[in-house]
């Protein structure tokens, strides 16, 4: 997508763009570029994904995704993490997954990076939530905190190592603590 943040056009206009890298996402009428992941930002993100493949993926409950584009209420947006239950699954008329996401995540999951606002991120979870998103979460890795945001519920912050982490109904028997997703982070000897 075209990298700046002034430039105003459709959404079809927008989605009719070649893809960059960094990506780029459409919100509110502007082509906003997404900061490229730093360090900590994207070992968690890499640990994440297979993380939850490895219970849902194998289960058929449902599929994480590392950066897809996601087209919903009027918005283009790229995860960090977008989760689909397995009805929800876009394919195409072969039985393979589909291209386009044209539908919110059931769980969305974004890593704050340094230079990233957190009002802005936390806008892109709220449009989320409120166009059928079940769990979206906000993770802090410089200040160790997460937030768990459960569709008509207040935030749920989390912050102690123990503290077990809410996940969507379709992906019980997932189990993951603060602990487990810092803990990606440490690096032995």
């Amino acid at each position: 997508m075209v990298q700046t943040s002034n430039k105003r056009c459709t959404l079809e206009e927008f989605l009719a763009l070649p893809e960059t890298k960094p990506y780029c996402e459409y919100i509110d009428g502007q082509i906003i570029p997404k900061p490229m992941p730093q360090g900590k930002h994207s070992t968690i993100q890499g640990e994440l994904c297979p993380t939850i493949n490895s219970v849902i993926k194998v289960q058929k409950m449902g599929w994480a995704f590392p950066e897809l584009r996601c087209t919903f209420g009027g918005r283009s947006i790229v995860p960090d993490v977008a989760v689909f239950s397995w009805a929800r699954l876009p394919v195409d008329e072969n039985g393979d997954i589909a291209n386009t996401f044209a539908a919110a995540p059931d769980w969305i999951i974004e890593i704050l990076s340094p230079e990233q606002s957190h009002t802005k991120v936390t806008k892109k979870i709220l449009h989320a939530l409120n166009h059928g998103t079940q769990m979206g979460w906000l993770i802090d890795p410089d200040e160790r905190f997460i937030a768990a945001y459960p569709a008509r519920q207040q935030p749920l912050p989390f912050e102690e190592n123990d503290s077990a982490l809410p996940v969507p109904e379709f992906c019980q028997g997932l189990q993951l603590t603060v602990g487990d997703i810092f803990g990606w982070l440490k690096v032995t000897p």
